[in-house]
């Protein structure tokens, strides 16, 4: 039988070996994984803060794209990775949330801690040119006249882009059908080939496809107007009253991660996001920098916005999209 000393021994032993690890972090490359394909607003982001986060903290990051299943593949896979900061998820609301109700995993918000916001931006609702849709009351005219035949594309089930899609379905009582990619850009990418008609795009996802001249930029998703996204009114402001959503990046690590690992990530991230460079490429892109204002703040607003998200998920589960 093992004695009560030793226990304790191996405990403090345990507890100092996880405080001397911690006390060198980060001493070898750090992997970001990130749930969407290469080319789409989610990967930019991600990139651009890998690249800053490599020259902070002096040693490489490795951006991961993970695809598919909404973004529960990458999700599962950092849920699942040891936790001493070495492999570190981009997400959003959909980890804290929606993923439980939409799909079949072996995480739950608790599997993971939030450690800052990098960005906020409203989505922008883009429709194809060959749609004839220019505005969003012809996207109500017309979603009315022919219910269940316009199509919106989403960056996968479950994500920002396809429960905007709900909560545009749930005010307007339109029925239009959901159309799932493996990323942001394969569905703007539909919008522009004429094969979806709408979509609700991440910010630098639909400005690419806009940028190409074959889709509209209709509006934005969020109730305010936007300050890196001046041209576009609000879709409150639009036809539709009371649509609100709005997408937001943030920094996630498994539950474990040493206290000491996680003030680093947040304090070096803040510093990323502090830098001129960072903010006129995000900016440029149409994300605005928006970091935590405490790591607890993050933990708050995350938990918050999963409980949003998982409530459009319920609700989407109520129809066919």
């Amino acid at each position: 039988m093992i004695g009560k000393k030793t226990i304790l021994i191996a405990g403090t032993l345990l507890a100092v070996t996880t405080t001397v690890q911690a006390a060198g972090y980060p001493d070898k490359p750090i992997s970001l994984v990130i749930g969407f394909p290469p080319g789409g607003g989610a990967d930019n982001v991600a990139r651009v803060y890998a690249d800053h986060l490599a020259k902070t903290l002096k040693q490489p990051v490795i951006v991961e794209n993970r695809p598919g299943a909404g973004s529960t593949i990458a999700a599962a896979h950092v849920a699942r990775a040891k936790p001493d900061g070495y492999t570190i998820f981009m997400g959003n609301s959909s980890v804290m949330g929606s993923d439980n109700v939409l799909y079949k995993v072996a995480y739950t918000p608790d599997s993971f801690i939030p450690v800052s916001r990098l960005t906020t931006s409203p989505m922008i609702l883009i429709a194809s040119k060959k749609s004839g849709i220019g505005s969003v009351q012809d996207l109500l005219e017309k979603s009315k006249k022919e219910p269940g035949r316009l199509t919106f594309a989403s960056s996968g089930n479950g994500v920002i882009t396809h429960l905007a899609g709900v909560e545009f379905l749930r005010l307007s009582g339109r029925d239009l059908l959901h159309v799932p990619f493996k990323g942001g850009a394969p569905a703007t990418q539909s919008v522009a080939a004429g094969d979806t008609d709408i979509s609700f795009a991440t910010a630098p996802s639909a400005k690419a496809m806009i940028d190409t001249g074959k889709v509209k930029g209709l509006a934005i998703t969020s109730k305010t107007p936007s300050r890196v996204i001046s041209q576009y009114k609000p879709i409150d402001q639009s036809g539709l009253k009371g649509y609100n959503i709005t997408n937001w990046w943030g920094i996630f690590v498994p539950a474990g991660t040493p206290r000491s690992v996680i003030d680093t990530l947040f304090a070096a991230t803040g510093k990323v996001l502090a830098g001129p460079a960072v903010k006129k490429n995000l900016t440029a892109n149409f994300e605005e920098v928006n970091p935590s204002a405490s790591q607890e703040e993050f933990v708050q607003f995350a938990r918050t916005e999963g409980k949003l998200g998982l409530d459009l998920a319920r609700e989407s589960l109520q129809t066919k999209n």
